[in-house]
């Protein structure tokens, strides 16, 4: 079974919300799939059994034996990658695109393109079974592919290690990273927070999840710092027969666990929330398919 954690913006509480499901059951596969933004492994600190480069892009590189500081590249290039720094032609390796246009007009053909290989795919072991995790390095692409690569990985080793239970801490919003995430999985759960922003957010995901006819679940975070909207948000789900999995309060300790690279099972053993995330994952696990 796999279960996808999401939400429409950051900063709602989808990685306690995973964390605390994940560290519930013993022989859990956990996958971060939030590759520009990755957290789980700092929270778990998990033993890294495999490391592998990921290839998402190339940028242009100067051979400044060859370069004339034409400009020419620099009037060209539509990602004003390329201007001229104390006089001497310069790429920046952020905003390259990878287009290559500046390899094909330089005159002095003084321009080549290097492969991006700072993002990372790391496998391993945490305290409650395996984990699975993708670093998407900065100013690099294709973190849609990368997030497809990181679910294929946790599927062959949790297949391979006798693991059923999966759970997916997805990237927030609704780009391809997203639907990386969310295809094929059984159950999707999206954490949304009482304010108006958080049901639009709500909103445009539930949207998506229509979209691939995926199972999916609601659970409003801090429901109590916005009671009003809360219940809007309850009213909501019900018009779409969309089931509340569960109602979390505002607590501090929850920052707490946090910090102290804990989840609310193991911070907060045997308390309300505790209790409520435990209901809401048995009740995932009886409507598997």
């Amino acid at each position: 079974m796999e279960i996808a954690v999401i939400s429409g913006k950051g900063g709602t509480g989808k990685s306690v919300v995973s964390s605390a499901f994940a560290s519930m059951f013993p022989n859990t596969m956990l996958v971060d799939c939030d590759v520009d933004a990755a957290n789980l492994h700092l929270l778990f600190n998990p033993e890294i059994e495999h490391e592998e480069v990921f290839i998402g892009a190339e940028s242009a590189v100067i051979d400044y034996d060859k370069c004339t500081n034409c400009g020419l590249c620099a009037e060209y290039c539509r990602f004003d990658a390329i201007s001229f720094v104390d006089e001497i032609i310069t790429i920046n390796e952020v905003f390259c695109d990878g287009c290559r246009l500046c390899t094909r007009i330089c005159p002095e053909v003084a321009i080549k393109m290097v492969e991006n290989d700072k993002s990372r795919l790391y496998s391993g072991n945490y305290r409650y079974g395996k984990m699975v995790y993708g670093i998407l390095g900065p100013g690099e692409e294709n973190s849609g592919r990368l997030v497809n690569l990181v679910r294929d990985k946790a599927k062959n080793i949790a297949e391979k290690e006798g693991i059923n239970t999966i759970i997916i801490d997805g990237p927030p919003g609704i780009g391809c990273p997203v639907v990386s995430t969310v295809t094929g999985v059984d159950h999707v759960v999206i954490v949304a927070e009482p304010t108006m922003s958080g049901i639009h957010d709500l909103e445009r995901t539930l949207e998506l999840t229509k979209g691939f006819n995926l199972k999916t679940w609601v659970i409003i975070n801090k429901f109590d710092i916005n009671t009003n909207m809360a219940n809007k948000i309850v009213d909501y789900c019900k018009t779409l027969n969309i089931e509340l999995l569960a109602k979390i309060p505002f607590d501090a300790d929850i920052v707490k666990a946090m910090v102290n690279c804990k989840t609310i099972p193991e911070y907060l053993k045997d308390s309300d929330i505790h209790i409520d995330l435990l209901n809401a994952l048995n009740k995932l696990k009886n409507h598997a398919k």
